[in-house]
């Protein structure tokens, strides 16, 4: 009887196996597309990315070049190129760090605790994604401006805010700040709250709470955001444009400035600072594929 029994369990599941085989391969099937269908998918988005992506940055290099590499560096030594990319290092550091504190505990608040509110905070958050930098920097202005709410005030006490650093610095933090709450919100409401608790029950503070077990947790993830807010905050054109005043040497970063040289048809100089801008972007695709694989792998620990 036991032999029996085996034999008949060996054809069952001979049969079942070939009784699956033609569902999986039906399966199969019905997600290959064929060849002409993949290659002409593959061709339209390999030209497509050529002809808006590859081809201006060839561009960009190519024109920035054009006169010798002594020319380009003659334009990047420029007084005004120089002032031009100390300034946005400046706004730029100053934003990612604002908006790296801020994204922290707005991102912590909002994955960690349930409070009334809550969900109108993550659309204010997602604010500076639906407005036009060019409103934004008109709210500046409203603002301190000699006519805003707190123009008077200020002129009054001799502090300058609108037409130089600190409204470009406002500015820049504005259009930048959800990148980094926005890409630790899901991460850390993934994560759930259980080390945190675990932590706390053996005796440890919030502070080394935060330090041992939450941001090594978030860290790749944090980093992804700041990449993003710092490559944002160097190339923001519309909100600086409006609160800068476009001081020659003062408040120009380097987009408004590649405007104004390519305005006075100095194309070359204005191509070279183009090419920091894109350089900065090529970086940027290079490290954000980077922290994406950080990221995936910190997330499928067991995969790898």
């Amino acid at each position: 009887m036991t032999l029996v029994s085996a034999s008949q369990a060996r054809r069952a599941a001979i049969t079942s196996v070939g009784a699956a085989a033609p569902a999986v391969a039906g399966r199969r099937s019905a997600h290959t597309e064929p060849a002409w269908v993949r290659l002409l998918v593959i061709g339209f988005a390999l030209t497509f990315l050529t002809i808006f992506v590859v081809l201006p940055l060839i561009l960009v290099f190519s024109e920035a070049l054009s006169k010798g590499v002594a020319f380009y560096l003659s334009a990047l030594a420029d007084e005004e190129a120089l002032a031009a990319i100390k300034l946005t290092l400046i706004a730029a550091g100053l934003s990612v760090g604002l908006n790296l504190v801020f994204g922290v505990i707005a991102a912590w608040a909002i994955a960690k605790f349930d409070f009334p509110g809550k969900t109108f905070l993550i659309t204010l958050i997602d604010l500076p994604f639906s407005v036009s930098p060019v409103i934004s920097g008109l709210v500046f202005v409203l603002l301190f401006g000699a006519q805003g709410w707190f123009g008077p005030w200020l002129m009054a006490h001799g502090v300058q805010i609108l037409f130089a650093v600190p409204a470009i610095v406002l500015a820049t933090t504005f259009v930048t700040f959800p990148f980094v709450a926005r890409e630790l919100i899901p991460l850390m409401q993934e994560q759930g709250q259980q080390e945190e608790e675990a932590a706390i029950s053996l005796g440890a503070g919030g502070w080394t709470t935060f330090w041992r077990v939450t941001l090594p947790n978030i860290k790749w993830g944090l980093l992804y955001g700041v990449l993003l807010c710092n490559a944002r905050a160097m190339g923001e054109f519309g909100a600086v444009s409006v609160v800068s005043g476009h001081i020659r040497g003062e408040t120009n970063t380097m987009p408004l400035l590649v405007e104004i040289l390519y305005n006075e048809y100095q194309m070359v100089a204005a191509f070279a600072i183009a090419s920091l801008l894109a350089l900065l972007a090529l970086v940027t695709l290079i490290a954000k594929t980077v922290l994406e694989g950080r990221i995936e792998q910190g997330q499928h620990p067991d995969d790898h």
